[in-house]
């Protein structure tokens, strides 16, 4: 057994990607696994401060991970959090294609979604 050292860790090409074909929108899009940072951000994305309370809020989900997915050939985000409203305005049949690539790639199940909103 080798262990490995900490440049090979940090070296380590591990975000694989998927290219998805997209007819509504007449192309391809490149779907790509998220970073540790990434998915900490998407799932701290989907709870909002009510006074006391953590509150678990599913709107804009699909966009919101899509948001952190959808790179173009370099590996690089398409959209900005700032999109996601507008990135959720466009076809749901799109939409669901895409979103359920990330979730494979991801690993999202939906006993985690559940997991998450329980957190």
């Amino acid at each position: 057994m080798s262990l490995l050292g900490k440049d090979q860790i940090l070296t380590a090409e591990d975000l694989p990607y998927r290219d998805v074909e997209v007819p509504e929108w007449g192309g391809t899009v490149r779907v790509r696994t998220m970073s540790g940072g990434e998915r900490d951000a998407f799932e701290a994305s989907l709870y909002v401060r009510e006074g006391e309370e953590m509150i678990y809020k599913r709107e804009h989900f699909r966009a919101k991970l899509l948001a952190r997915c959808i790179v173009d050939d370099k590996g690089a985000r398409l959209f900005s959090d700032k999109e996601i409203e507008a990135l959720s305005g466009k076809s749901s049949k799109a939409l669901n294609r895409l979103f359920d690539a990330a979730q494979e790639i991801n690993a999202i199940s939906r006993e985690e979604q559940e997991t998450i909103k329980k957190k």
